[in-house]
């Protein structure tokens, strides 16, 4: 999806799993609650519909963590990161 398509109240997120990166191709509500975001990525996750992760049906979020950075001058759509708690976790 092109970032220009990312309305002014939508967020792109972008996963860190088992090593893996990768963005969920559908924008999303940026205020959507953190146990809703963790809730698509599950989903996203164990369908193998983030390009760039591989699938997995076991997968877990429980103790991720969901970072929000507002659009910028230099990345102009806002941005919601989740992540293992620790840097290049699971």
């Amino acid at each position: 999806m092109e970032n220009n398509l990312i309305a002014p109240d939508q967020a792109r997120i972008n996963v860190t799993y088992a090593g893996a990166n990768g963005d969920l191709p559908d924008p999303v509500a940026f205020d959507a609650p953190d146990g809703d975001v963790k809730g698509w990525i599950t989903e996203a996750l164990r369908a193998g519909s983030i390009p760039g992760i591989g699938a997995d049906p076991g997968a877990d979020l429980r103790d991720f963590v969901v970072d929000r950075f507002q659009a910028s001058d230099v990345r102009p759509w806002n941005l919601i990161q989740l992540r293992p708690k620790t840097p290049f976790g699971i």
